[in-house]
């Protein structure tokens, strides 16, 4: 199989095994990785890591040998199906992180800019290259890296195809930090950060967040006051309050 999931710990670990192609997806990966993603949606995880196979590559974006000269409603289907395929990265109970060790370039990004978090090793190449062969992103490049890192630099990135490094990368927020050693591994050491707290709390906190990217500031007060009074009514809420009066560690039930 050319994506491979696994179980480290109490997270879910999606691995892109096609290394001689530096990872690359083509349509049958895509589908793998949507199963994949149904997947750990019924499992018990409290974090999915996503990476790939090798030192040289996270993912170089999507075959182009596959696409190259293909027929314009084969090419709307197929751009349709990563973009369905990584949305459903929002839709996950947990939290999702990629850690980019290598390549991280047009569709490779794409899953990573979808995913809740993004790593890098000091070796990360991050880019939209698109314009480079004549087309623009398809699997949400245009659409979440503005939002992450704002306007006029997601358009410089995707206007001249530019590759930027892992230190650039982090100053300008498109990767949350970098991390040394072992890919899998440094994604299980950061999931530890807030695998140990309430996962429908979290889940609560996600939606509360991603909101604010879609709302007037007014509309998402609204949302977050719902949310956090829904919070406030599970029973980790009252194991938390208990917990910091008695100066002990919280033992939280996902309840």
């Amino acid at each position: 199989m050319s994506v491979e999931l696994t179980t480290r710990d109490d997270c879910a670990v999606l691995m892109l095994n096609r290394p001689e192609a530096l990872n690359a997806l083509s349509v049958a990966i895509l589908r793998q990785i949507d199963a994949a993603f149904e997947e750990v949606a019924k499992s018990r995880a409290r974090a999915l890591i996503i990476t790939g196979a090798g030192n040289k590559a996270f993912c170089a974006g999507a075959d182009i040998k596959e696409f190259r000269n293909q027929a314009m409603l084969a090419s709307k289907a197929r751009t349709e199906l990563g973009q369905a395929t990584f949305a459903k990265l929002d839709r996950l109970p947990i939290a999702s992180i990629a850690v980019l060790n290598g390549y991280a370039f047009g569709g490779g990004l794409e899953l990573a800019l979808a995913s809740t978090f993004r790593l890098a090793l000091p070796n990360a190449k991050l880019g939209q290259p698109e314009i480079k062969l004549g087309t623009i992103p398809g699997y949400g490049g245009t659409q979440r890296l503005p939002r992450l890192i704002g306007e006029a630099r997601a358009m410089e990135l995707i206007l001249t195809g530019r590759t930027v490094d892992a230190h650039e990368a982090e100053r300008i927020g498109l990767v949350n930090r970098i991390v040394e050693g072992d890919a899998v591994a440094a994604g299980l050491a950061f999931a530890r950060e807030f695998t140990g707290y309430s996962l429908p709390v979290l889940a609560f906190a996600r939606a509360a967040v991603q909101r604010a990217l879609d709302l007037p500031l007014q509309e998402g007060l609204k949302v977050e006051a719902d949310l956090s009074t829904l919070s406030f009514q599970t029973k980790d809420a009252a194991e938390g309050a208990a917990a910091f009066m008695e100066k002990r560690q919280a033992r939280f039930v996902d309840a």
